[in-house]
């Protein structure tokens, strides 16, 4: 691989690598061989002169006049994505949308797998969801010692968001996808990323009302 594996990248060109490769594989799926930036532009609604930008990054991907072999960058993606290490998760919160997670657990993605449930819910503890049994968050310490899980998914209501959080990083882990909009805090050396359905339901709404129905937008940072 020609790429190196430790690159000092923007933070908004790293939150658009998982995009890139996703649609990549779909491509790939599709028997496409290569593409030019407009064309991935056009499909992933980024601008082809950010996806250039990105993909400058990690050197010379691609040829002027040819495009990309999507093949080749699959594989620097991937690469860069450690998609070939199996990375174990936990959910905290058993609710709806942490069964929703559970049942789905990341199909599309071979390395992903949501491997422990917990909750303080005594009627669910020992349920089952996806044949991965529901425990209890005083056991989180111990199973995800025992399972190497060093990321987690936090679906628990805002009010006791921080709490959680807490406990988590006091457990070891050291990456947090959080579902509740208000921000909590952690140490420097835990990296937390928020999900705000009704935001991101808001924004969308604005641009619907605000410019024409024709126009397709792109709300990644540039």
């Amino acid at each position: 691989m020609a790429v190196e594996a430790e690159l000092k990248i923007p933070n908004a060109t790293a939150k658009r690598i998982p995009l890139y490769y996703r649609y990549l594989r779909t491509l790939a799926e599709s028997n496409v061989e290569r593409i030019k930036s407009q064309e991935f532009s056009q499909l992933i609604q980024i601008p082809s002169a950010t996806i250039r930008r990105d993909f400058s990054h990690f050197g010379e991907l691609g040829r002027s006049g040819y495009g990309y072999d999507v093949s080749y960058l699959i594989e620097v993606f991937g690469h860069i994505l450690n998609t070939q290490v199996k990375k174990p998760l936990a959910v905290v919160g058993a609710g709806d949308l942490g069964k929703a997670l559970a049942k789905n657990n990341f199909r599309r993605n071979d390395n992903l797998q949501i491997e422990a449930i917990f909750d303080n819910n005594p009627e669910i503890i020992g349920t089952m969801v996806n044949g991965i049994e529901v425990q209890s968050v005083k056991d989180f310490s111990k199973v995800i010692k025992a399972k190497g899980i060093t990321t987690a998914i936090s679906t628990v209501p805002s009010k006791y968001s921080q709490d959680a959080v807490n406990h988590m990083v006091e457990a070891g882990i050291t990456a947090i996808l959080n579902f509740a909009p208000g921000r909590v805090t952690v140490p420097d050396n835990v990296k937390v990323q928020y999900i705000d359905l009704t935001t991101e339901l808001q924004t969308l709404i604005y641009f619907d009302e605000n410019f024409s129905s024709n126009h397709q937008f792109n709300f990644s940072n540039q």
